[in-house]
């Protein structure tokens, strides 16, 4: 199927196979788990969060609402922009310590909860969406 020019960003293509897209689809990750963390802060800390590590102070609940307002705005950027091969190619690599991050609060030091490695599983989905709309963005590009 042929690319999908966008008028917004000049020789920009979006990468699709079939009628799904990558991009969006990361950016559902980071408006679902951003959202949780925007809008039920109290409710990520219960839930991700091992009682050690716990606080239910309003700083914390504050700290954790505005991490999921960045995430929310990466997701909302993610749909507003057309990302080319590099792009995505970036963002996988930029990815990889958040691995590190993961493993290291889950088993190391026992900060996140099984739940709490959902943050895992969106890390996982979304490298393997930047593989996919790097992959397409340069067989794309290479058509243009």
């Amino acid at each position: 199927m042929a690319p999908t020019r966008l008028d917004s960003a000049p020789g920009a293509v979006a990468p699709r196979a079939g009628k799904i897209r990558p991009q969006p689809l990361i950016a559902a990750v980071f408006l679902a788990l951003g959202g949780w963390a925007l809008f039920f802060p109290a409710s990520v800390i219960d839930l991700a969060i091992t009682e050690p590590y716990r606080s239910d102070s309003y700083l914390v609940r504050f700290a954790v609402a505005c991490f999921g307002a960045q995430a929310v705005l990466f997701g909302l950027m993610t749909l507003a922009v057309c990302w080319r091969a590099r792009g995505f190619l970036v963002f996988a690599v930029l990815l990889l310590p958040f691995f590190g991050f993961n493993y290291w609060f889950h088993y190391e030091v026992p900060v996140l909860t099984s739940i709490g490695m959902l943050d895992f599983a969106g890390n996982a989905i979304m490298f393997a969406l930047a593989l996919w709309g790097w992959r397409a963005a340069r067989r794309a590009e290479a058509a243009a």
